[in-house]
């Protein structure tokens, strides 16, 4: 059995402004109906798996939850990194935390935010690899490259892949991200892999290599697991530990000081959407390379990709060429397709300014559900806010604003200081400044309602928590 460790972190910021901070493209349906991260998990599942482990910070834990149970998918483990510190510690702690559960285990590591179109043909590339990783080789997974890319770090084989059947190679070295020329040259070669950053190993064979390649890591990452705290099904990693173990990769910490290295050929398709051109050519261009996605219309475009994320918002284009366009309720990119990778420098532009939209998105997702700003003006606010069935807010008050619940669909269980009732479709409820209140959805279907906020202050950390079954602050 093998155990799946997916790596569900990062911001995404390539991919904006679909992916923000708040809520990274791993967790969005990029490609297709399911996430992403819910498509990971899926193509890592099934007879020859053990339930996944989930590396992620506090922030997306319960957006992780939500997911997998959409998915149905039972995680074995959810671990919550008190901070990003990349992926060697992250590899370092889930080998860790196996070694005491299941020390024979073998581990895939994978990022959650892969496209992988025949997942059949990378379950039999795992396959191949899985002798390797049982006689203690580290294995990793290369991508037959399709063209000259430099966006991706590459790997440089010590034999000809001939056909790049599925079958342990020798890796002779990790090469960094190349200029063009240098990228053109590696394609020709025909003895270049891209690095897809995904590894099979086993618990005692990665833990020696750390142990051999990076021991300063090794005790502030044990202490972070073995002094951490279990919260409602998750682990927490122990913050100070944590923060004293270094902020490297697993290729710079362990891989290229290996001499037990293998690597996988993968030839049947991949993609870590690394941008929005990436995005252009997974979503299926017509034959002048235009790819439509949502209320999108393209005349005379040519190599373009049209994209609307609102349902009422149409996106229109007329003859464009090689122009990239996404559009969101709350922000716009429109952008030369050559310029892809060159997003992430708008979203530091947008934080230079402090524009919002820079990390965060309109609608909020929280434990319970989600809400969404509709209007926003002096001393009033409209929300819409979704319970999930079941779901309930914390026992709370606020000491800048009232509030007046309309409830649109379901039915909620409210509290407003010792008068606890429930509320209907059309019915309505007003939660004075200074009242402890609670909203609940005790049915099976999520409850909809309109919030209106008036006061002198709307921010959302005017909130004083009496109760949480989330245990947030």
């Amino acid at each position: 059995m093998i155990t799946p460790v997916l790596l569900c972190g990062g911001s995404g910021t390539r991919l904006w402004p679909l992916s923000r901070k708040s809520y990274p493209k791993q967790f969005a349906a990029l490609i297709g109906d399911t996430t992403l991260f819910q498509a990971s998990a899926t193509r890592l599942s099934g007879p020859d798996f053990a339930a996944p482990m989930v590396l992620t910070n506090a922030d997306f834990r319960f957006i992780v939850t939500e997911q997998l149970a959409e998915a149905g998918i039972d995680p074995a483990a959810i671990l919550i990194e008190p901070e990003g510190r990349n992926t060697a510690p992250a590899v370092l702690a889930a080998a860790l935390w196996l070694e005491k559960t299941d020390p024979d285990a073998l581990m895939l590591v994978a990022p959650s935010d892969h496209v992988v179109p025949d997942a059949a043909a990378f379950r039999a590339a795992i396959e191949a690899g899985t002798g390797a990783a049982e006689a203690g080789q580290l294995v990793t997974f290369g991508i037959k490259p399709t063209h000259a890319e430099t966006g991706y770090g590459y790997l440089e084989l010590a034999e000809d892949p001939g056909d790049f059947a599925a079958r342990p190679l020798a890796l002779s070295r990790f090469v960094e991200k190349p200029d063009a020329a240098r990228a053109e040259e590696m394609l020709a070669a025909g003895t270049y892999l891209w690095n897809a950053g995904i590894f099979l190993f086993s618990v005692a064979a990665i833990l020696k290599a750390f142990r051999a390649y990076a021991p300063a890591l090794v005790d502030p990452v044990q202490a972070a697991v073995d002094q951490g705290k279990p919260d409602l099904g998750f682990l927490r990693l122990a913050p100070a530990p944590w923060a004293d173990a270094n902020d490297i990769s697993i290729d710079y910490a362990v891989m290229e000081h290996a001499d037990n290295l293998s690597v996988v050929p993968f030839a049947a398709g991949w993609s870590d959407l690394g941008g929005w051109d990436a995005v252009w050519r997974e979503t299926g261009p017509d034959a002048r390379g235009v790819a439509l996605s949502g209320p999108a219309t393209a005349l005379d475009c040519d190599d373009t990709l049209l994209r609307s994320e609102d349902d009422a918002l149409e996106v229109v284009g007329i003859g464009l060429k090689n122009i990239i366009t996404v559009a969101m309720p709350d922000a716009v990119l429109v952008a030369d397709a050559s310029r892809a990778q060159d997003v992430k420098q708008a979203v530091a532009a947008l934080k230079a300014k402090k524009a919002k939209q820079a990390e965060s998105f309109p609608k909020d997702h929280r434990p319970w559900g989600w809400f969404e700003s509709l209007v926003i003006g002096e001393r009033f606010q409209v929300k819409r806010i979704v319970v999930h069935p079941g779901a309930a807010l914390s026992l709370q008050s606020h000491h800048h604003r009232s509030e007046h619940w309309i409830v649109v669909e379901g039915t909620a269980k409210v509290t407003v200081d010792d008068d606890v009732k429930l509320v209907t479709e059309n019915q309505s409820v007003y939660i004075p400044l200074g009242a402890v209140h609670r909203m609940e959805n005790p049915g099976k279907v999520p409850m909809v309602l309109i919030e209106v906020q008036t006061g002198t202050y709307l921010g959302e950390d005017d909130i004083i928590r009496y109760e949480d079954v989330y245990s947030r602050d």
